[in-house]
């Protein structure tokens, strides 16, 4: 019964915040399709500009025409998430959390390709040269960077102390 409602709360967890980055990422889509309606406008002067695009492809266009195969990739990504979420009992919240970014992130692209038919993107970067992205990619990179920082240091907390277990002072 105990690894039934700890699974609960990691699936709860989980959806959660893949919700919230759903929500909040759909929103500033559609704000911005209006308010960029006219044209590219100044955020951060010289950092960050808003510029309204549309992605047929995936991380920095490529793949361009592979809206299926990407919207395949998700699917199956978010199932496996979950799956692993509802079965891995020795993930921390914080983890949890971190793989909700990746899914929600996820969604919410996916929610693009499949009702408008390419990802919709705004913020661009001003003084590199780099593509222009929006909240879920912010939420995918930040999701998978914290996801492998946290499982390397939930390795490393169990390797010592897998190492210090067995020695006697």
């Amino acid at each position: 019964m105990a690894k039934r409602q700890h699974a609960f709360v990691r699936i709860a967890v989980l959806v959660a915040v893949a919700l919230a980055v759903l929500v909040l990422d759909q929103a500033s889509k559609e704000f911005m399709r209006s308010y960029l309606a006219d044209g590219p406008r100044e955020f951060i002067p010289g950092v960050l500009g808003l510029r309204l695009t549309e992605n047929t492809g995936a991380a920095f266009s490529m793949g361009e025409g592979s809206q299926w195969l990407f919207v395949g990739i998700a699917v199956l990504v978010c199932m496996a998430v979950l799956i692993w979420v509802a079965l891995d009992s020795s993930l921390s919240l914080s983890l949890v959390c971190s793989l909700g970014l990746v899914v929600g992130g996820g969604l919410a692209n996916l929610i693009d390709r499949v009702c408008l038919g390419a990802v919709t993107d705004f913020f661009a970067t001003e003084f590199i040269d780099f593509p222009i992205f929006n909240v879920a990619d912010i939420a995918i990179t930040c999701g998978v960077v914290l996801t492998l920082l946290l499982w390397w240091l939930q390795s490393e907390g169990s390797d010592s102390k897998k190492d210090s277990g067995g020695q006697r002072g």
